[in-house]
């Protein structure tokens, strides 16, 4: 991620019907801009000008230190400097004014335009004395002092508010600036900040961790199924599962997901992340098949400029976005012979170095690793390391096949049809009972994300509140039904009578496609109808 990639429809999350707004991951509120500056000019005329410019400095700065601590994780960011300098950007993005050459560096001072503080000083209380940019100010502070890890302080020297054709800021380390910066300290008082900011952090975290207690408390319980994180149990199966990645997430070893393609092991991957101490940090994921062998070091472990040809920045890589929080390796199993080498060291050394670079950097990331193949079967053939194999697999959890889980195909094609529903506006609030127990019937061998795509072709196509036959993908439509042996074992001729004349019907009657679904030949097919006495 760069500054220049920020994309205000990116950051900014919100319900169009109304409700909790989040801009990068934070919650945010809206503000009319005339009433802030009403709350302005009644904090200067009841508190004086001193006393309300201290509150709104510090207001500023809580602001930016929370808003650099926050985008620290939300993105994988091209490198140090490209998030330390993002604050100017974030404040053009957020409204509060227009910076010139929001890219350049910050000590060369900035400029700004429209400045919303300057505009509303103006309107409530006329031309000031002095600058009036307070809270951009602070913002300014607190981000960059959180950003670099040093105090920062930021001086207002030319403002709109007190009639300068616009508004102008000079940032400097504490130890860069003189004498003058002493009457400016008075307003940030930062040891009070600091303080402040440590116990919201605290707080955070701590209704955090209600909230994900709550949030187990209120799971979407629909008779005897659990909905928690998007992962569906019903089955006593997937309940173990879920039980036993939500004991994983309490330890920081490394886990190996293993199951079929489509089969949720991403989201058992992120349920481990979001119930583990780094649910606040980042969760970082990359399919490590999708990647091309000769990009695949430099995408995990960076490079630095001039490692290779197009190489003409220095680039953290992923090991280095996931910082205290979750890697996840999709497709681990496709990693080739001299990766496995080098993953293996850092997973030892928990260090990373660079492609082109001579020294390693430490690192702290939690590594979940996810594969549909057996890996055991792999070292075996000498296409996996053995050593890397045990490094990975400390914990090894299954996640079974939709196959094996017959009772949660209902309860999962229900949360697909709501969420499906939903995001095409579509009025659909459940499935016929033919097709219920068409769904039942499928052996799903594409798993959960066959399931997912079947139903969201379904709610496309339907035009009434349920849907029906009709609407499912032609696979479905004219698949026989799964055969099974529920009760007292039955003759083989009564069952073949059964399931043949069920063909038909799911075939809408047409003979020569249930007779290619049942891989017979038409002329068997009459035979046997006729045997029937099925005309």
């Amino acid at each position: 991620m760069r500054v220049a990639d920020l994309d205000l429809r990116e950051l900014l999350a919100f319900e169009p019907k109304g409700g909790v707004m989040t801009f990068g991951g934070q919650r945010v509120l809206l503000f009319d801009a005339v009433a802030l500056g009403l709350l302005r000019k009644e904090l200067i005329e009841t508190l004086g000008i001193f006393a309300a410019r201290g509150i709104l400095t510090r207001l500023g700065y809580a602001h930016g230190w929370r808003t650099a601590e926050s985008l620290r994780s939300a993105f994988p960011w091209e490198s140090e400097q490209e998030w330390q300098r993002a604050g100017a950007q974030l404040q053009m993005l957020q409204g509060l004014q227009i910076v010139e050459h929001p890219e350049r560096i910050w000590t060369d001072g900035r400029v700004w335009h429209e400045s919303y503080e300057a505009e509303q000083h103006l309107l409530a209380l006329g031309q000031a004395e002095g600058p009036v940019c307070w809270t951009l100010t602070g913002f300014a502070s607190g981000y960059l002092s959180f950003a670099y890890g040093r105090k920062v302080y930021c001086v207002e020297d030319r403002c709109r508010g007190k009639g300068d054709a616009f508004c102008h800021v000079l940032g400097r380390f504490r130890e860069e600036w003189g004498p003058e910066i002493e009457p400016h300290l008075l307003f940030y008082k930062t040891e009070r900040v600091d303080a402040a900011l440590k116990n919201v952090t605290i707080a955070l975290r701590s209704a955090e961790k209600r909230l994900r207690a709550r949030t187990k408390e209120l799971a979407n319980l629909v008779g005897n199924t659990e909905v928690v994180s998007g992962l569906v149990a019903r089955s006593p199966a997937m309940k173990r599962t879920l039980d036993l990645a939500r004991r994983v997430a309490k330890v920081e070893s490394t886990v190996l997901v293993t199951g079929e393609s489509g089969s949720g092991k991403e989201r058992i991957a992120r349920l481990i992340h979001d119930e583990s101490a780094r649910a606040h940090k980042a969760f970082v994921a990359v399919n490590c098949g999708a990647v091309a062998e000769t990009l695949l070091e430099s995408e995990l472990f960076g490079h630095s400029k001039g490692a290779f040809t197009g190489a003409d920045k220095d680039r953290p890589g992923l090991f280095e976005a996931a910082a205290y929080g979750t890697l996840f390796l999709d497709e681990v199993g496709e990693i080739p012979l001299n990766m496995q080498v080098k993953l293996l060291r850092v997973l030892q050394e928990k260090e990373v170095r660079r492609v082109g670079e001579n020294r390693s950097r430490p690192v702290d990331v939690r590594v979940i690793a996810a594969t549909n193949r057996s890996l055991a079967d792999e070292v075996a053939a000498g296409h996996f390391r053995e050593d890397l194999y045990y490094r990975l697999r400390v914990i090894e959890l299954r996640v079974p096949p939709l196959r094996e889980r017959v009772e949660d195909i209902l309860p999962l094609a229900r949360v697909f049809l709501s969420d499906a529903a939903g995001r095409m506006r579509q009025k659909v609030v459940g499935f016929t009972s033919r097709v219920a127990d068409r769904l039942m019937g499928q052996e799903w061998r594409g798993n959960v994300r066959e399931l997912q795509n079947a139903v969201e072709h379904a709610v496309a196509l339907c035009q009434t509140s349920r849907v029906d036959v009709d609407d499912l993908p032609e696979e479905l439509r004219t698949a026989p039904p799964k055969a099974a042996v529920t009760g007292q074992i039955r003759a083989l001729e009564d069952i073949e009578r059964e399931y043949i004349l069920s063909a038909v019907d799911a075939s809408g009657g047409n003979k020569t496609r249930a007779a290619a679904s049942l891989k017979i030949g038409l002329a068997t097919l009459h035979r046997k109808l006729k045997q029937y006495e099925r005309k």
